[in-house]
């Protein structure tokens, strides 16, 4: 079970999950966010990308469970997404500041979900059922597992 300890200080990870990304990646060249370095992983900017188009579509179902009563939660084919122009692009500027702006309404809904609502459910049709609560450590460790990813492209480089 989920204390309001535990959900303040995830909360607090998602708060500042966009400014650690952003300085992790800061100064690097485009050649650097573009180069795959590790067989079968994604290039650093694909990383980037890829958390954004993630976290968007869990907020989306985040606010499903919220208001509809153990709605369906439509998986996407993140491998194809991450295929898109949009996806293998060095600018991140875009990327960025929508990672920014999500996550400033993403604690404002977290920071303000009535402790009832905590349990509700929605059916991933992927894997199953999820609570909100569930939702939000699975999409605290998401972002700290690209965080990781991308260290380790990082040392694969000499960086």
């Amino acid at each position: 079970m989920m204390t309001e300890r535990d959900r303040a200080a995830l909360i607090e990870e998602m708060r500042n999950f966009p400014d650690r990304l952003e300085l992790l990646v800061a100064g690097l060249s485009a050649e650097q966010l573009t180069t795959a370095v590790i067989d079968g992983e994604w290039t650093i900017a694909q990383n980037v990308h890829h958390v954004v188009d993630s976290h968007m579509n869990s907020y989306v179902r985040c606010k499903l469970m919220a208001t509809e009563d153990n709605p369906p939660l439509k998986p996407y084919d993140e491998v194809a997404w991450s295929r898109f122009v949009d996806a293998k692009s060095a600018d991140l500027t875009a990327t960025f500041q929508l990672l920014h702006g999500l996550h400033a309404r993403w604690v404002i809904f977290w920071e303000n979900l009535p402790d009832a609502a905590w349990s509700r459910t929605g059916d991933h049709l992927a894997s199953g059922s999820v609570t909100l609560a569930e939702q939000l450590q699975l999409y605290v460790d998401h972002g700290n597992a690209h965080l990781d990813q991308i260290r380790r492209t990082l040392r694969a480089m000499n960086r």
